[in-house]
């Protein structure tokens, strides 16, 4: 999280070009929206589970990191695929997104939402239960949950790729009044969201789902991604970031913190 910040400061200063990053997570992690209450999360279950916890710079609600493959589209604010509200911006990473998708098999879509026009964030805490306008969806289904941020002169926009394994993990670190109801949530959100491969019915590695973005993003997007390391500033900075914010738990179990 505190790279895909460095990234984008740099990005808006213009000291860096529009990125694509692809990236997974060990240990598992829980990642909560920028604004999202700590109160829904049980803090003791995730250590006692071994898992990490982190806010992020975007907004939505939690997800739990684990066997998925993980994108952020960065730029400055003025980037051609990036230029114009969140809606305009996202129907173009879409584009992409389900292309990426077609090349592994998966005929997804990604729809207009009308009906949440005007409507305020979901009180659900859990993210790939709450719809989003132009979310990919495979039958019904979520598959990509993502979110956006604007600061700092540039974009930066969030998305997550479930690969395999169960989705409802992330109701065992959530609270709720007791167990039948726990069940119930995570017999409810699997009716909500699918995987890879339960689409496929086979396992995709992250190794070829990140090709296919990679493909996608430079043909629908018509960009030539080009690999490369941080920079030593964005490396400073992101050190900064750490300390300052996603390595700090004063600022993870705060909420709306600026």
């Amino acid at each position: 999280m505190a790279v895909d910040e460095a990234v984008l400061q740099a990005a808006g200063n213009n000291e860096a070009p529009a990125t694509l990053r692809l990236y997974a997570w060990e240990p598992a992690c829980l990642s909560l929206g920028y604004g999202q209450g700590i109160d829904e999360i049980d803090t003791g279950r995730i250590q006692s589970l071994g898992w990490e916890l982190v806010r992020r710079p975007t907004g939505g609600q939690a997800i739990l990191h684990v066997d998925e493959l993980t994108y952020a589209v960065i730029g400055q604010a003025t980037e051609p695929r990036l230029a114009g509200d969140v809606l305009e911006s996202y129907q173009r990473l879409s584009s992409a997104l389900l292309a990426a998708l077609e090349i592994l098999g998966i005929p997804a879509l990604a729809l207009p939402r009308p009906d949440l026009v005007g409507k305020g964030t979901s009180k659900n805490p859990i993210c790939f239960e709450v719809p989003s306008n132009y979310e990919v969806i495979v039958g019904g289904k979520k598959l990509v949950g993502s979110a956006q941020a604007r600061k700092h002169g540039g974009v930066l926009q969030h998305g997550t790729l479930p690969l395999h394994g169960d989705l409802s993990r992330i109701t065992q670190v959530l609270h709720f009044p007791n167990e039948a109801e726990r069940e119930l949530a995570a017999q409810y959100l699997l009716m909500r969201a699918t995987t890879v491969e339960q689409v496929l019915g086979k396992k995709v590695a992250w190794n070829e789902a990140a090709q296919a973005f990679i493909q996608a993003f430079q043909r629908n997007l018509n960009i030539k991604l080009l690999p490369a390391d941080l920079s030593d500033a964005e490396r400073e900075c992101a050190q900064g970031l750490v300390k300052e914010k996603y390595g700090n738990p004063g600022w993870t179990l705060t909420r709306g913190v600026k």
